[in-house]
């Protein structure tokens, strides 16, 4: 049970980091607090969890006549619903959405591959401290080289 409130922690802290990034790359999104981002980045997680999919499955016709572009625009109309629903999270207008979600998506997805592992656990903690840690590592980075 830990591992799944670490992984969900992990997965909101992404979340809000992307949001954050994005909000200096975008000029048209903007916090006024860090409680906003924080609280975005939740809704954010929950609309995309239990939302989407149910838009994703009421627009497949028109999802697959556009062969999966439509996509992205139910992505950006995730990010501006969010953003009606947080007093401090605004976005000017649909194609920052539209701009921004494509960007929080490429980021998310990278920075959870650099982080998640591909086993059960989503970070790999060294069990070993210390010296004699940083000395077998060391000297198993030298065997393969």
């Amino acid at each position: 049970m830990t591992d799944n409130i670490i992984e969900f922690l992990l997965h909101w802290g992404i979340t809000a980091i992307s949001l954050w990034v994005a909000s200096f790359i975008f000029h048209g999104i903007s916090f006024s607090n860090k409680q906003s981002l924080l609280i975005s980045a939740l809704l954010l997680g929950l609309a995309n969890a239990v939302i989407r999919p149910v838009v994703i499955f009421l627009t497949i016709p028109l999802t697959i006549f556009t062969f999966g572009f439509f996509l992205l625009v139910i992505n950006a109309l995730m990010m501006l619903l969010v953003s009606s629903a947080v007093p401090g999270f605004k976005i000017s207008g649909f194609w920052t959405a539209f701009f921004s979600s494509i960007f929080i998506a490429a980021l998310s997805f990278i920075v959870g591959m650099l982080i998640f592992q591909s086993g059960d656990n989503p970070v790999v903690i060294p069990t070993q401290r210390g010296l004699t840690f940083a000395l077998k590592s060391a000297h198993h980075v030298w065997e393969l080289a």
